[in-house]
């Protein structure tokens, strides 16, 4: 059961409200329609609901507000519009990857792709499907965490009427199995022909409540659609002719000049008509006209109930209907309420008081980050094109310093000539890393429709963790390829293992996982992957020609014995063969790259935390 209570929207400065204490119930089983013409507020009420726009009221999915529910995914699903996935990955590599985010097995992707009918196209990308296509992939993505609920805003715009008989014929299933489904739409004739509950806005507020029958009864209309160049003259015959026969027909002449909706009659009597009088016309069909509905400006002062009855609708329409049977058809919001109690009655605000602030929430993180992000990293080709290309040009490097025997080894393995600030894997990392959260705010698949990617301390913690991962592979495939590539080239005479090795492998790991990371948190803190990459680029320009020029001092004091006094200081003792890596890396950091990698990663951490965990850490 969906329970909107009070709904009301931040007004903005000189505008009016584009939502104004909207109430109604979707009960569970039945598939409501929230129809409304542009502008009416039917968006800005699902975005109300679901916490995405700050405002006040209060809405109940079975007996609970959104943020009150542990696992959002299992409860509502939601189709805010087409998916916002990348473009390049798969369809089948969207869902699994949605899999992980909602916490369900990775073979209800699958079951969903047979479901909705995209089982043939589960390798096609995003980029390349058809409006209809994207739409059942949206719905796909919505059903993933088998939600009781689905809100869906305009789900059949630009639909044919195949694609859009099968998607509403989707949501009435949902309904029959025990679900609520709310869809938002424009056109009544679709209201009509999907809904069993109707919720009619005008100007934001609700002005009728009706099943679906009072609906069809109430505001459509039978009418015959005709275009002549002599509409006025056939007007006035048709008109003419009903009075005499004393039948009650309504003639209508529309905004252009040429076309007439006649309502009480039908096809053969219009075209009768028009024959005897010797009357060109042009078009002749029958179809279902619209009845607008009472606007909120029209209706009766005072907002006890906040829409109007059955009455003044049909006054208002001028319609000559029959008295409506007893129980029946439109119901105002006070007596839906009354109708039996429900799990949230109890927690509906009292009269006259103010209802309770919505406050804009950020999305929540996926409940398996790890494989969220691993999917996320690796559904896209682009990935493995970027370690390809820094592996063929690491490799090309290498061969091409080790002609000249005067350059180190260690700059011929690492493929980094002077020229260049950080040598290929280096960058690669870093872009890699840039890409993270980058790509994450430029297709948000965890935050459609909220503009807010989340930046939970879980989520934080696995880029890390995956980020860093790639970048020690990256690092080791690049020291593999070009010590396997200058034996085939130049023999195995060349590869001579420093007796350092271990610092070294420290020290190289440490710089392709430090510039990983370094591109990720930029790019967390100003959302775009340009700004992570320009962080990676600004540790060898910037920060380090600044630790090199910092004064230093005549004479140091040395830092022997540093291990033993830090394990006198633990509580924890460590093997005696742990104090090399301490050495190691109190080696790379005293180093000016390890320095200025350092103090980017420890500046760039705080920033990042004082932008994104502000408040309680959430994970």
């Amino acid at each position: 059961m969906l329970q909107a209570i009070g709904l009301t929207s931040t007004p903005s400065r000189g505008q009016t409200l584009a939502v104004d204490d909207l109430t109604f119930d979707a009960e569970p089983g039945c598939v409501t329609a929230l129809l409304g013409a542009p502008g009416s507020g039917k968006t800005a009420a699902l975005r109300l609901m679901l916490e995405l726009e700050p405002g006040r009221g209060v809405t109940y999915f079975r007996g609970r507000p959104l943020h009150r529910v542990p696992n959002p995914a299992g409860e509502v699903g939601v189709v805010l519009g087409d998916v916002p996935g990348h473009p390049a990955r798969t369809v089948r590599g969207q869902l699994r990857m949605l899999c992980a985010a909602a916490g369900v097995p990775v073979s209800r992707a699958d079951e969903l792709l047979d479901v909705v009918g995209l089982a043939g196209l589960r390798d096609h990308r995003i980029a390349t499907l058809s409006l209809g296509m994207d739409r059942r992939l949206a719905l796909a993505c919505a059903l993933l965490g088998d939600p009781h609920t689905l809100l869906l805003d305009d789900p059949a715009e630009g639909l044919g009427a195949r694609e859009a008989d099968w998607l509403h014929g989707m949501l009435r299933s949902h309904a029959e199995r025990g679900g609520t489904v709310l869809f938002a739409t424009r056109d009544p004739k679709e209201a009509a022909r999907s809904a069993g509950h109707v919720v009619t806005l005008d100007g934001g507020r609700v002005v009728a409540d009706q099943d679906g029958t009072a609906f069809s009864r109430t505001r459509l209309r039978p009418r015959v659609a005709v275009r002549s160049p002599q509409a006025a003259r056939l007007a006035a015959i048709v008109s003419r002719e009903a009075r005499a026969a004393r039948r009650p027909v309504e003639v209508v002449a529309e905004a252009a000049g040429n076309r007439l909706s006649v309502y009480g009659s039908s096809c053969a009597e219009v075209g009768d008509a028009a024959f005897r009088h010797g009357l060109p016309v042009h078009q002749l069909a029958d179809e279902v006209g619209d009845m607008l509905p009472v606007r909120a400006t029209d209706a009766p002062a005072g907002r006890a109930s906040g829409m109007a009855d059955a009455g003044a609708v049909l006054a208002a329409q001028g319609e000559r209907a029959a008295p409506r049977p007893a129980g029946a058809d439109v119901r105002t919001a006070s007596s839906r309420r009354a109708a039996g109690g429900n799990a949230g009655t109890s927690a509906r605000p009292a009269r006259g008081q103010c209802p309770p602030p919505i406050r804009r929430r950020p999305a929540r993180g996926p409940l398996r980050p790890v494989r969220y992000e691993l999917r996320r990293l690796f559904g896209v080709r682009t990935t493995t094109m970027i370690l390809a290309a820094v592996l063929v040009a690491s490799v090309g490097l290498s061969v091409l310093l080790a002609r000249d025997a005067r350059t180190p080894l260690v700059h011929v393995i690492a493929a980094w000539p002077s020229l260049l600030p950080l040598p290929p894997a280096a960058l690669g990392a870093g872009l890699l890393g840039a890409l993270s959260f980058g790509d994450e705010f430029r297709y948000p698949a965890l935050a459609a429709g909220r503009g807010r990617v989340p930046r939970r301390l879980g989520l934080l913690l696995a880029k890390l963790v995956v980020s860093g991962g790639v970048a020690l592979l990256l690092a080791s495939l690049v020291v593999l390829g070009s010590a396997a590539t200058l034996r085939v080239v130049y023999g195995g005479s060349l590869l001579d293992v420093p007796s350092n090795v271990v610092s070294l492998a420290v020290s190289w790991s440490a710089l392709t996982i430090g510039c990983a990371w370094a591109g990720l948190l930029a790019a967390g803190i100003f959302r775009v992957t340009s700004a992570g990459l320009a962080a990676v680029l600004a540790v060898p320009v910037l920060m380090v020609p600044l630790v090199e020029r910092m004064p230093k001092a005549a004479s140091t004091r040395s830092m022997a014995g540093l291990p033993s006094r830090l394990r006198d200081l633990a509580w924890l003792q460590w093997p005696g063969a742990a104090d090399r890596w301490i050495l190691a890396g109190v080696r790379i950091v005293a180093h000016p790259v390890g320095a200025a990698l350092t103090l980017s990663l420890s500046v760039l951490t705080c920033a990042f935390l004082l932008t994104s965990l502000r408040g309680r850490v959430r994970w």
